[in-house]
C-alpha cells in the first residue's frame, strides 16, 4: 500500500474492499455463467481493475455522475448500480435498468448517477463533458467522471474533449485505466508517449500518473481531483495504471499478452492484497470480511435468479425509446 501522508480511515478503506470484492465475485459468477451456455452475450471482464473505481467512487454521491466504456462492470457497481438490476440487463430482461434494451455494452443507471456506457472509444469524455457543463450552468456542485482505457487517449475525442473542459473549467475528472493493452495492441505499440498523464500538460490542466492498484494512492488522486472539481477549479487527467487479466473480450485467447507479464500481474491481484492488508493493519478481522463475502454471494445468487426469472421485453418496446413522438405512416 502507499505510504502517502493522506490516508483514508478504516471503514472507507473497508468499503473500498467491499466494492472491490463485489466487483470480483461478480465478474467471476458471469464468466461461470457464460461457460455454462446459460447467458449469450459479448463480455468484457475487468478483473484486475477494480480498485480504480472503487476508490473513486466513495468520493462520489448519487449525483455526480460517471460515463464509462463497454469494459465497465466494475465502473458501474462501484458507483451503486444494484447487482439484479445489472445482471437482468445483461441478460437482456425487462427489469433491467434499461428494459433489456441496452445490454452489456450501454448500461445506464441514472439514479445511481451512471449516465452512459458507450461501445464507441473515447465518447465516454466529450459526453461527461456535457454534464459538467449542465452543472455548472445550473449552479451545481457535482461532479463528472469519465472512464476510458489508454487506447482511447490517441483518438481525437480525447484531446478534444481536455482542451474544451480545460477552457471552461468544467467540473469534469478524467481516469484512464491503463491496462496496458488496446484491445489486442500493446502500449509501446500504439501510444507514443511514456505517460499518458504527460498529455495533460498541453492543455494546462493537472496530470496525475498513479498506481490504480493501490487503494490508498487511488483514493487520493480520486479525492484531490474531484475536490478540485467540486471547488470549481476546473478538471484533472488521472493516469491510473492496472493490469486486465483477460483477453480484450470473453473467449480471446490473449496470446498477445506476454505470459511472464500476466503471471506476475495476477500475483498481485489487488483484491486479495487489500484484503490482506486489512487484516494485518487490524482494520478488520478475516471473519469479517468472509461474512462480507459469502453476504455478497447471496446477493449474486437472488441477482442470478431474478434475471433468469424476469421477462424479456414485449414486442412493443422495438418502437419504444426511439423518438420523443412517434411518426405514424
Amino acid at each position: 500500500m502507499s505510504d502517502s501522508t493522506t490516508k483514508p480511515d478504516a471503514k472507507t478503506l473497508v468499503e473500498i474492499y467491499r466494492r472491490a470484492t463485489l466487483i470480483k465475485q461478480n465478474d467471476e459468477r458471469f464468466r461461470s455463467v457464460i461457460k455454462a451456455g446459460k447467458l449469450a452475450m459479448p463480455y468484457y471482464s475487468p478483473r484486475g481493475q477494480e480498485i480504480i473505481p472503487s476508490a473513486t467512487s466513495v468520493h462520489l454521491t448519487d449525483e455526480d455522475s460517471v460515463c464509462t466504456i463497454y469494459r465497465g462492470i466494475h465502473d458501474m457497481l462501484a458507483k451503486g448500480v444494484p447487482s439484479k438490476l445489472l445482471w437482468a440487463e445483461l441478460a437482456g430482461k425487462a427489469t433491467g435498468t434499461c428494459k433489456g434494451k441496452g445490454g452489456p455494452m450501454h448500461v445506464t443507471d441514472p439514479s445511481h448517477g451512471v449516465m452512459v456506457t458507450t461501445g464507441i472509444v473515447g465518447s465516454s469524455m466529450p459526453i461527461a463533458n456535457g454534464l459538467a457543463l449542465a452543472a455548472q450552468i445550473r449552479g451545481q456542485k457535482t461532479v463528472s467522471i469519465a472512464y476510458f482505457g489508454d487506447g482511447a487517449s490517441n483518438i481525437g475525442a480525447f484531446h478534444e474533449a481536455l482542451n474544451l473542459a480545460s477552457v471552461w473549467k468544467l467540473p469534469v475528472v478524467f481516469i484512464c485505466q491503463n491496462n496496458r493493452y488496446a484491445e489486442h495492441t500493446s502500449y509501446a505499440d500504439g501510444t507514443a508517449v511514456a505517460r499518458i498523464a504527460d498529455r495533460a500538460a498541453s492543455y494546462s490542466i493537472p496530470g496525475v500518473h498513479v498506481d490504480g492498484n493501490d487503494p490508498v494512492a487511488m483514493w487520493a488522486a480520486a479525492g484531490e481531483a474531484i475536490a478540485r472539481a467540486r471547488a470549481g477549479n476546473g478538471p484533472t487527467l488521472i493516469e491510473a495504471m492496472t493490469f486486465r487479466f483477460h483477453g480484450h473480450v470473453f473467449g480471446d485467447a490473449d496470446a498477445y499478452i506476454d505470459k511472464a507479464e500476466k503471471s506476475a500481474a495476477i500475483e498481485r491481484d489487488p483484491v486479495p492484497a487489500l484484503r490482506a492488508f486489512l487484516i494485518a493493519e487490524g482494520y478488520a478481522s478475516a471473519d469479517d470480511l468472509q461474512a462480507m463475502e459469502a453476504a455478497i454471494d447471496s446477493e449474486i445468487d437472488e441477482a442470478v435468479q431474478f434475471a433468469f426469472d424476469s421477462p424479456y421485453p414485449d414486442l412493443a418496446e422495438l418502437r419504444r425509446d426511439v423518438y420523443a413522438k412517434e411518426l405514424c405512416a
